[in-house]
């Protein structure tokens, strides 16, 4: 891209809505640039509970609505990307003194039956006594529910996004954010900043404003505008420890406070649990856990299992901020509601400009096809709907059946261990054949960073899905960082630091034939 550059769609945030926007409008035939000001799912996108649910809990708050559109896309997501979202049975044990057996019954009934589900089984109850999940709980829990929902690698989500809307034709700028923007001639003008301080001045017919938590600061500091909603910037922080239990099943916990909290297998050899809901003032790139936060979950899984964790037993946290629609009455975070409002400012004389203000990401891709649609309604795009049928890069699987593939590509490298290339093919779907390209040995993927991290994944990454540090591949694109052997973080953290700081622009010519070997 050049000075000048004109886009027919502006999209500003890199999370799931941004991305989600970027690939619908890209695939309707929209010139559409998409900037981030750090990394693709750098904040709230790569910070969720990881879950692809109708949200069970959101009944009791009559949000039904809600829960049909999510539990409709649920589906639609688990065709579209089998590789990154599966099904995922989740246990709910029954306190009696929290809520009774019939009303548990019945919202399940509700869940299994409010939209329609052909890939999930639906709920039962068990004999916590005789089912494995009842084991590891402590022994005054006899009785328990099963149900299902799925399971994302949130951050691999976003970036699969945003490589479908470049391979449609956008443009995806990175490290890059929009300092400010004004209405002339019917388009905007924006001024971009990138990460080395350079100035980019750029022409848009639209903007979509999917900043997130900073969807107001930007519509205030750098477009000028008000809004008629505004977000409620609430905290959810999670902890990892050490696999707490040895099934395949997910636990959802009734707390005493109504909050709910999930203990979820994690990458193989890990438990997480989360989320708390607290309200949160500060910086949203400087969010934090705390010790309370830390205490209250342990103590909230304390309640269940016969096994107690301490904050000592905890090996990794996050925290992200959900910029949740604001509502009157809603004084509990708990109760504001994960819906989202797409607000347009537009006229006959004026470039349109569209807020999104709240949301989930179980809801990204109806998001973001109902945001080109009210574009639509003040700007030339002629191409409708298309995302719902539409698998995701390296999610075009037969029959969405994961488990045939993995043994598929299992066999086709015999000369990968095991647990690599089932990682690979978790990790990136059929488009691990393009990551692994002609190499024929383990010696032919280069320089080996961390194990099981070689130099060929470091070349798809920074090439392909806009990798640019450490941190980027450890921590969202992979979550390797949690499998580092113990003392060796810091040393491999500054090796692949190292690496990329010497890595190719991804469009030189020597770069783009980097996966060739």
């Amino acid at each position: 891209m050049t000075q000048g550059s004109r886009y027919d769609l502006l999209v500003v945030g890199g999370g799931i809505n941004g991305a989600g926007i970027a690939r619908d409008a890209a695939g309707r035939g929209l010139s559409v640039l998409l900037v981030e000001q750090d990394d693709l799912a750098s904040h709230t996108s790569s910070s969720s509970t990881k879950l692809i649910h109708g949200g069970l809990r959101y009944l009791e708050y009559k949000e039904f609505g809600l829960v049909r559109k999510a539990l409709q896309e649920r589906e639609t997501l688990l065709r579209a990307a089998p590789h990154i979202i599966w099904p995922l049975r989740f246990v709910m044990p029954h306190m009696p003194n929290l809520r009774p057996a019939w009303l548990i019954r019945a919202g399940l009934f509700l869940y299994d039956h409010l939209a329609r589900r052909e890939l999930l089984p639906g709920s039962r109850g068990i004999d916590m006594r005789r089912h494995p999940a009842g084991a590891p709980l402590v022994d005054s829990i006899a009785r328990g529910f099963v149900y299902s929902d799925g399971w994302v690698d949130d951050a691999r989500l976003v970036v699969l996004n945003a490589l479908d809307a470049r391979e449609r034709g956008a443009t995806v700028l990175t490290r890059t954010k929009l300092v400010g923007a004004v209405r002339a001639g019917g388009e905007w003008h924006a001024q971009l900043r990138r990460a080395d301080g350079s100035r980019l001045d750029v022409r848009a017919g639209a903007i979509a404003n999917a900043a997130g938590p900073w969807v107001g600061q930007l519509l205030h500091d750098a477009l000028g505008r008000g809004a008629h909603h505004s977000v409620r910037l609430v905290k959810g922080s999670h902890i990892v420890t050490r696999r707490l239990f040895d099934h395949d099943h997910a636990y959802i916990f009734q707390n005493p406070d109504k909050r709910i909290i999930f203990a979820i297998p994690y990458e193989r050899d890990f438990t997480l649990i989360g989320t708390t809901d607290v309200e949160y003032h500060g910086d949203p790139a400087q969010v934090a856990i705390t010790e309370d936060e830390t205490r209250y979950l342990c103590e909230s899984i304390n309640r269940y299992f016969k096994r107690k964790i301490a904050p000592s037993d905890v090996c990794w946290t996050y925290s992200g901020v959900r910029p949740l629609l604001e509502e009157e009455g809603a004084d509990n975070p708990s109760a504001v509601t994960r819906d989202y409002r797409l607000e347009l400012d537009a006229n006959a004389s004026e470039a349109p400009l569209l807020s999104v203000f709240g949301g989930k990401i179980t809801t990204f891709r109806k998001l973001a096809e109902e945001a080109v649609d009210q574009l639509a309604t003040v700007a030339p795009i002629a191409k409708g709907a298309w995302t719902a049928g539409v698998p995701l890069p390296g999610g075009d699987i037969a029959q969405a059946k994961f488990e045939p593939f993995a043994a598929a590509f299992a066999n086709e490298h015999p000369w990968l261990p095991a647990e690599l290339a089932r990682r690979y093919a978790r990790a990136y779907g059929t488009r691990a054949r393009t990551l692994v390209g002609t190499a024929k040995a383990l010696s032919e993927l280069g320089r080996e960073f961390a194990p099981g991290l070689f130099e060929q994944e470091l070349r798809y990454l920074h090439d392909v899905e806009w990798a640019r540090c450490a941190e980027d591949v450890l921590w969202r694109r992979s979550k390797l960082g949690l499998h580092l052997p113990a003392g060796t973080a810091q040393h491999v953290t500054g090796e692949v630091d190292a690496w990329f700081a010497l890595a190719p622009a991804p469009d030189a010519p020597h770069a783009r034939s980097a996966l060739a070997g």
